[in-house]
């Protein structure tokens, strides 16, 4: 049972803006709300389906993506049911940072949330138990926020025992979206939208579409370029699909995909994105300029493949991420 109220009806024709209330009571307002802004866009029977963004608070394409779409996307022009929420972590999206500042609670860490817990687990529990189930496909658009720079991809998850169709069917809607690499993940549960997506039977696609905590023309061209494609797909807007090259298929193998920091320091990359790299291969150096002293440390990659995400903050503490890598899917 929830306590998040909306201001909107679901299932109303047209075009409805409004907010779920999350309940939030504090010293300075003992019966308050967080509203976090949603939009329906209904015509008639049809697709049914859920885009959102701010998932983090510091990932900007889909966020403004989905601002543009809500703004632009006439009722009559589509067909079925469209929910859109372009800053779902709400509390993390006004702060700019990748976690709430209200319960320090990391949205997509928080699934399946809880319907009596802090914010963050609230607005989980919403989605994975209210909206979700309203749907067949999940649209959730992320990128490398202020810490990652990410080599854009659009990705698809789904449980390695989900029916034959539906992975078919992930499969398809992912390479269709524009983006010149999509990573497909193939697992069971999960604490984020795609664990959620995936215990309701609907189809996720995902995706990284930048980073750095910055908006960049292309970044939100790519975005823009793939919910488009993805409302198509679903036959939700009828418009042909123009026809692109295949993307490349890639996935993250395991855990030695990632590279951490050993030390803290200033971490100078010997790579760049896109980067083919063996095991062995230098990955950088950290420095440490508050002690000259210190020889630099030379960090190297545990396992092969094509770098696809690096950090971009130079300084780093022991156990940031470095890089991440994934190779091409068989």
């Amino acid at each position: 049972m929830t306590e998040i109220t909306a201001t909107v009806d679901f299932e109303a024709e047209g075009r409805q803006k409004g907010w779920l209330h999350v309940p939030h009571s504090v010293t300075r307002s003992a019966y308050g709300v967080i509203p976090v802004p949603v939009a329906v866009i209904r015509n008639g029977e049809g697709p049914r389906i859920l885009l959102t963004a701010g998932n983090h608070g510091d990932e900007y394409e889909g966020q403004v993506a989905l601002t543009r779409l809500v703004a632009a996307l006439e009722p009559a022009r589509m067909r079925g049911t469209l929910i859109v929420i372009p800053a779902l972590n709400q509390p993390a999206a006004l702060a700019g940072t990748r976690t709430s500042p209200l319960d320090g609670g990391n949205l997509n860490r928080a699934f399946p949330g809880d319907p009596s817990g802090e914010p963050t687990w609230k607005i989980a529990d919403y989605v994975e138990n209210h909206l979700i189930p309203r749907v067949s496909v999940v649209g959730d658009f992320h990128c490398g926020g202020a810490s990652l720079d990410y080599r854009p991809h659009a990705s698809t998850h789904f449980d390695p025992d989900a029916p034959q169709a539906l992975k078919a069917r992930s499969l398809k809607a992912v390479t269709a979206l524009g983006v010149p690499h999509v990573m497909v993940f193939e697992s069971r549960g999960g604490t984020g939208m795609p664990g959620a997506a995936k215990r309701r039977g609907a189809i996720y696609l995902g995706g990284e579409y930048g980073g750095m905590g910055a908006l960049t023309q292309a970044g939100l061209g790519l975005t823009e370029r793939a919910v488009r494609r993805l409302l198509i797909e679903f036959a939700m807007l009828d418009e042909p699909l123009e026809p692109l090259p295949a993307p490349q298929a890639l996935h993250i193998f395991g855990p030695s995909a990632y590279l951490y920091a050993p030390e803290a320091g200033v971490f100078a990359p010997a790579s760049e994105l896109g980067d083919e790299v063996a095991a062995g291969d230098l990955c950088g150096h950290i420095y440490a300029p508050e002690n000259p002293d210190r020889a630099p440390l030379a960090v190297h990659f545990k396992a092969g493949g094509i770098v696809v995400c690096k950090r971009h903050p130079a300084r780093v503490e022991p156990g940031d991420c470095l890089v991440q890598l994934a190779r091409p899917r068989a």
